[in-house]
Formats: structure tokens, sequence, C-alpha cells
């Protein structure tokens, strides 16, 4: 039985070139925008991190520093760094998260006049463009030559992979990888040869050495060939087909298990010989509530079958996906929600997107698009890529399930040939909604990052529903400087998001920087904050929603949630004007000075945590902290009420935002 959708695209010399020259035009398109939205983008959160270990890589093979995400990406980012004489910070044995962030937050400031940001985006831009053109060869080998021009345009316009196309981070790579194998193993079940497989198993092993998701690759692969082997139309052949495509599922995974140890040199240590894991494996896995997975991961690393770094980040993943916290229509979830990521499709995606996704829903259930194969290779991988998101508690942005898009614009480009084939007078309302796809991304120029569609009010809305990389990533430092320049601002009060990972230094800004939660747990230098503050004030959304904080009464600046800013910059920054009280951010800073000097065993501890504690009695770090002192300085008697008061607080006021403290004030308790 012939697929009935399935054309020849075989096409005159004439034609071929003019295809060329549409493709070389919407790639120019693409790296334009990639490259002037860059440019007005200060560094984000995630980029320092990879980019300084990137580079130490590269100098040391070093792959331990922080072995969260795989090497691929980070190599690619530091390439253009490495003729460059560049000021590198020295290492401090850190945890590996913290030695990691620090690091690079020194790494990308000390260099910053250098331009090395700007030459790592465009270097990773390279997997934008490269998927850009899979999706459009994918389209057109499925569906035909109008299908590819139809899926290029919508991605080369897509506001997401516009924020992130040119960013020093993972998704895009492994979003690249994902649909280049399936696109790999699509072309080797339709005429297999041992080239298509090796393709295929290559591809596969990239997108295993660009980000952890890409282990999801295996049970895509194997879906697809359980459902190819079972299709009507292998007759008879079904048992011989279904052991050659085992054979080639296996093949295909074995390759891209050997690329990803290439990626690693082949060596199992994630460290030159003189360093050592930070904590060590064996500890990392303790802290996993799973014991079963902690068992098959220690085993793994027993029998050395996966590099040790790469199984490093694999438990980091688990261990992070128990303690993060969520943004989602104005509620902040402790522990993510399964809503979550179909409501981000539906926000995030621009609606020419999900009208053809729509149309390609309607026309498969009508018959009217029968060509299963293409189908199937179009719907499996991103219905399991959803379903384990879903099944996830890291819910921090659409960029998580960017390798969703390319199948779901080839699909929707294939609906829409078949519309314009049946009927020519569809390919106006197609062209109507390129032109609008390509509408909104020339409108929110160049902060793509809080992009939302119309339906939920467009990018100023953004932040009702959705926060952290969906809308403030800590980019619009470029603009913040504009802003005050503009305004001559010279005095002014920032919380800033990103802080603990970003120095802003290099950016110029005048302000006096107040305390986020990154900066409280990762700066030794205290920011400092007083009980009350004048002027002008700017508050990032992360922090503004609170996001990490936690809601109402834990969140320093809940207050501003209520005031209308005077100005609202990149939709990711809010301006406010007048006087202010902020105890609970004062409170916070003190505690972190008492803190450090409890650590020094410095006597002045005890005034500083006293201050705290007057600025905000009913929260639980100032009580924590003047316990922790009294304790240290042998008063365990005046201690035990204020552990008692932060264990009540911590069980009373938004108690799972503070579950952790549960367990540590008993524990300080059960020694009094």
């Amino acid at each position: 039985m012939t697929d009935t959708n399935r054309i020849n695209t075989q096409k005159p010399a004439g034609r071929q070139l003019w295809t060329v020259c549409g493709v070389v035009c919407l790639l120019l398109v693409l790296f334009l925008q990639l490259a002037f939205s860059v440019r007005q983008d200060s560094i984000s959160w995630d980029e320092g991190d990879h980019l300084f270990t990137g580079y130490m890589m590269w100098r040391h093979d070093d792959f331990g520093l922080n072995p969260e995400h795989p090497p691929l990406v980070k190599l690619v980012a530091a390439l253009p760094l490495l003729s460059m004489q560049l000021r590198v910070p020295e290492l401090q044995h850190r945890q590996f998260k913290l030695e990691a962030f620090l690091d690079g937050r020194n790494f990308t400031a000390w260099n910053y006049s250098k331009g090395i940001l700007f030459r790592a985006r465009m270097a990773v831009s390279v997997f934008t463009l490269l998927l850009a053109l899979l999706i459009f060869f994918a389209a057109r080998e499925m569906f035909g030559a109008a299908a590819g021009f139809i899926a290029l345009t919508l991605f080369v316009f897509d506001p997401n992979f516009l924020a992130h196309g040119a960013l020093v981070t993972t998704d895009v790579g492994v979003s690249c990888f994902i649909f280049g194998s399936i696109y790999g193993f699509y072309r080797y079940v339709k005429a297999p040869s041992v080239k298509r497989l090796l393709i295929a198993g290559g591809m596969t092993g990239l997108a295993f050495a660009s980000k952890h998701t890409g282990i999801l690759l295996l049970p895509m692969l194997l879906a697809l060939a359980i459902c190819e082997s079972l299709r009507r139309d292998a007759g008879g052949r079904r048992a011989r087909n279904f052991a050659r495509l085992t054979g080639a599922f296996i093949a295909t995974a074995l390759i891209g298990f050997v690329v990803l140890w290439a990626f690693y040199g082949f060596r199992y240590s994630a460290r030159p010989l003189s360093l050592s894991l930070n904590p060590p494996l064996t500890t990392y896995l303790q802290q996993i509530s799973r014991p079963f997975d902690a068992r098959v991961i220690g085993a793994i690393a027993h029998l050395h079958l996966l590099p040790e770094s790469y199984l490093f980040g694999l438990t980091d993943i688990l261990f992070i996906n128990e303690i993060y916290t969520a943004y989602f229509f104005g509620t902040i979830y402790p522990h993510g929600t399964w809503l979550y990521f179909p409501g981000v499709l539906l926000i995030k995606s621009t609606l020419p997107f999900l009208i053809l996704v729509l149309t390609a829903i309607i026309l498969i259930a009508t018959r009217r698009l029968r060509c299963w194969r293409e189908i199937l290779f179009l719907t499996v991988p991103p219905a399991i890529y959803l379903a384990v998101s879903m099944s996830s508690h890291i819910n921090i942005g659409v960029r998580h399930i960017l390798p969703m898009y390319p199948f779901l614009y080839v699909l929707a480009a294939g609906a829409a040939a078949t519309l314009i084939r049946t009927n020519k007078r569809w390919s106006y309302a197609i062209a109507i909604l390129l032109l609008w796809q390509a509408f909104e991304a020339v409108h929110i120029f160049p902060a793509y990052m809080a992009y939302a569609n119309e339906a939920w009010g467009g990018p100023a809305n953004t932040h009702k529903y959705l926060s952290d990389s969906n809308v403030d990533w800590g980019q619009q430092l470029i603009a913040v400087k504009r802003y005050l320049d503009k305004h001559r601002i010279t005095k002014c009060w920032f919380v800033y998001f990103p802080e603990g990972a970003v120095d802003p230094s290099p950016y110029g800004i005048p302000c006096n920087f107040l305390p986020t939660t990154d900066t409280l747990w990762w700066l030794n230098v205290p920011l400092h904050a007083p009980p009350s503050i004048d002027g002008t004030v700017l508050i990032s959304d992360g922090d503004l929603e609170g996001f990490e904080f936690g809601p109402g009464p834990l969140n320093p600046y809940e207050q501003f949630k209520r005031l209308k800013p005077v100005a609202v910059i990149q939709h990711g920054v809010y301006v406010y004007q007048g006087h202010f009280d902020i105890p609970l951010a004062a409170a916070y800073s003190d505690d972190q000075v008492a803190q450090n000097l409890l650590d020094a065993k410095n006597a002045a501890a005890l005034p500083k945590a006293q201050e705290a504690f007057a600025l905000a009695p009913n929260a639980v770090l100032p009580n924590a902290v003047l316990g922790d002192v009294l304790t240290a300085l042998g008063h365990p008697g005046e201690a035990r009420p204020h552990y008692e008061k932060a264990l009540h607080l911590a069980r009373t006021v938004q108690p799972v935002f503070q579950e952790g403290w549960v367990p540590a004030m008993k524990a300080k308790l059960a020694t009094k």
C-alpha cells in the first residue's frame, strides 16, 4: 500500500536553484535576527557557567567543574576563545556548582571588554542554523518543497528559538540533534543502508553529548521501530522487519554511546588526576530520595559503563527535580505541576503555529492526511517528550520543551501543503499565517524571551502566567543601562534576579544591589540592604513574583506586586519610585553578615543577628541564625526559644516552601 500524500521531490535544475536561493535567504534572515538581538542582550543566567566550563575542558580536560550538562555545546561555545589572551580565575575547589558558577561569573566579567560573549554566542548559533536546514530537508522529503519552505519560515520567525538560538545554553543544541536523529532514522527506515544508520547513530550521540534529555531518544527510537514493524503494509515480512529494526535500534544506540564517550576522551574520570569531584559521586547519590535510582546509577558507575561526569549530571538532575519551585498562572508551586508544560505550549507558541497544528490534527482525524509513517515519526517523539516533561518538577521555561517544536513545525507544514494541493486558494490563508508569524518576531524584537501570543495578552502580560526563562533570565542589563542614562538616574536600587551567577559590574549599572536568594546563598560578600530605601527601585520579574524566595510573607519584595511601576524594561525589569520599607530584605542582609562573622568566630555576630531579628522577628531565618549565634557563644538556653519559633514559623507560614527548615530545627532542638 502506497502512502497517498507522498510526492515526488525531484525538480528541474532551474527550480533547484531557486530553492537554494530561497533557503539561503531565510537562513540569512535567521542569522541576522540572532546576531542583532543577542548584541542587545546582556549575559543570561547559565551562560557564564557554560562558557567557563567549556574553556576549562579545552585547556585542562576538566569535565567535572559542573557536570550538570554534557560537553558538546560548551566546547563549541568556548572554541573561539582559545586563541585569545584571557584572565582565568584560579580554582578554589568548592562544591561543583558553586565553583563553576562563581568562576564563570568572574571569567565573563573580567573578559567582557574582549567580546568573548558575542563570539561564543555566534559559535553556538550554528546549532540553530543546522536545525533550520534539517527542518527544511525533512519537510521537503516528507511532504514536498512547499512544505519545506512553510516549515522553514515558521521556524525562522519563531520567537522562542530566536530567544534561545544564540545563547550559550544547551536547549537548542539538543533540539537540533534529537530531531536530526529521528530524521536520520526515518531515512534509514525508508531505504536501509549502513551510511544512513551511521548518520542516525552519530546524531544520537551528538544529542547525548548536548544535554541529558538526549537520552529520551532511546524510548523514542524504540517506539518508532516497534510502530514501523507493526505497520499494516509490512505484510508477511513483519517478523523480518522487526528483527531488522530491532538491530537498527541497537546499532543506533551503541553508536550514540560511542560518540558520547568520544566527547569525554574515552576517559571515565570526570577530572584530571590531580583533581576530584566535589562532592564525590557516591556522596552525591545519597541525596537522591529514590534509592532505586541511586543504586542503578551507582552500578553503572561501578562498571564504568558511562563517563563519571555524565552520571554525575544525571544524579544532579534527579536531585534538583525534587527542590525546584515553579511559577504558573500567578501561583508558586513548591515542586512544579503537571499542567505547566501544556500551559507553556499554549502561551508561548505563536497563534499561526497553533492554528496549523490544529489543522494537522483535523486532517489526520478526517484521513485527509494519511502519510502514516511520516505522521508517526512526527508525533511519537514530541508525545514522549511532553509526557516525560509533564512528570518533571523542573518547571522553569519553554526552553525545556524546545525539542518538540521541530517535529510539530514539519507536521504543520505538511498539513498546510496538503491543503494547498487540494485547493490553491488555501495558499492565501497559509501566506497570511506565515506573514503573521513573521510579524510576531519583528514586533517583539529584541525581547524575544518574554514572548506570549495575543490570546494571553502578548509579552506585556507573560509575567501573569510564567516567570524565570519565559520572561526574565537577567538579559536586560544593556536595556537597563540605556533607561538609566536616558532618565539621568545615577542613584538607584536594583533587585537583579541572577546576580549570584552574573556580575553586573561590566555593564555600568550605577545602582546599589539588594539581596536575592542567590546572592544570599552563593556570594560571600553581603549586599547591604537598609530597612528603608528611597528613590528609584528596579526589580527583576523573577524576584518580584517570589519565584525563589516563595510567596507572600516569604518574599521581601512582595509589596511591590501591589504597586504600579513607572516603567517596565523589556517586559522583565520593573521600575518604581518613592519611599519603601523593606525590613525582611534588610534582615536577610544582616543575617548573612552575622553568619559570616559566626564562621570567622567573631563575637560581633551577636549584635548583627539581633539586628536582623529585630527587623523581622516573625521570619524563620532571623530566628534560626540568632539561635546559632547564641549556641556558638555558649547560651543554649537563650537559643532554644528562637529555634522553637523558627520551627513553628516553618510549619505554619507557607510550610511547603520551608519544609527544609523543619528537620534542621528539630535536629538543633534535639541537642539542647
